[in-house]
Parts: structure tokens; C-alpha cells; sequence
């Protein structure tokens, strides 16, 4: 049976993504979540400047937050600038953060952040997913699969 398909959420304007999650991790859930910026950090990512490629969320005291994101300092902020790698607390509803909580302590499952986006609206969000580590010979049949499909499309074009 195949797997079902993620979820698609409404996503305008792409600022960063983690595109070695997908490698890395089997996703599991996924969730949308609000983040709580200051001025400076909005306006940096507005500029396409940032990084989530190290970066994971972390459960503390009934709050999701996200650590080791990278937001460079906005050019004209004077000193009104931001911390760059400073950790940034994620809006959710009590229900999902239940949801993680139970899932990261139960099953081992990791908090994984997706891609960081703007949505219709104007309004920063983070993607995330509950996440479980592969293997390495998971991330071979993942490799193998991918490298079979593209030998497929390169014989059905050369075919057809």
C-alpha cells in the first residue's frame, strides 16, 4: 500500500527550506505553525535571507520551540537588530503540541521544521513534521528508488 500523501498547506512565498529532511527522516505528520519574530527578523526573511538547514524544534514547559535557525541581521537595522541564531518560540493549539509531546516521548519521533514561508495572508509560518531517523540502508532503497525512476523517465522519453 502506498503511502498517503503530505499534507498541502497554502504556501505563497518559499524563505528556506530543509530539503536533506526528506532524505534523512521518514515524515510522518505534519503541522503548520506561526512564529513569533521581531521586526528586523521579519524583514530579513521578506529578503529570501535564511536557513533552516541544522535546525530542529524542541518541546519546553508546554511551548514548541525553534532552535538553531539561522536569521542573518537585517542591513539597516541599526541597533534595534536581532540575535541571528536565536531561538524563536512556534504558535500552535495546546491539541497539536499534545500531539508531539506524546509522540516525541512514546515513539522517539524527532520535531523536524520543513521549510519557513509566507502565506496569502503575509504572515510567517514553519512546516513542520514528526519525523523518524533512517537507517543507512534506508537512505540506500531511497536512493536506489529515486536513480530507478529517473532511468525510467530517461527510457520513456527516449521511446516515445
Amino acid at each position: 500500500m502506498a503511502r498517503p500523501r503530505p499534507v498541502e498547506f497554502e504556501k505563497k512565498k518559499v524563505v528556506a527550506e530543509n530539503r536533506r529532511a526528506r532524505y534523512d527522516y521518514f515524515l510522518e505528520q505534519f503541522f503548520e505553525a506561526g512564529i513569533a519574530l521581531t521586526g528586523t527578523e521579519v524583514k530579513s526573511l521578506r529578503f529570501g535571507e535564511g536557513s533552516i538547514a541544522e535546525s530542529y524544534a524542541e518541546l519546553k514547559d508546554d511551548q514548541v520551540w525553534l532552535i538553531n535557525s539561522n536569521v542573518p541581521e537585517f542591513s539597516h537595522g541599526n541597533r534595534f537588530n536581532h540575535e541571528p541564531k536565536r531561538a524563536r518560540k512556534l504558535l500552535l493549539h495546546g491539541r497539536e503540541i499534545d500531539k508531539m509531546r506524546n509522540a516525541v516521548s512514546r515513539e522517539g519521533m524527532t520535531l523536524i521544521p520543513l521549510s519557513i514561508y509566507f502565506n496569502s495572508h503575509g504572515r510567517a509560518k514553519v512546516e513542520l513534521a514528526l519525523a523518524k531517523g533512517k537507517k543507512l540502508h534506508d537512505k540506500r532503497d531511497t536512493e536506489k528508488a529515486r536513480d530507478w525512476k529517473r532511468e525510467q523517465q530517461r527510457l520513456l522519453r527516449d521511446r516515445g
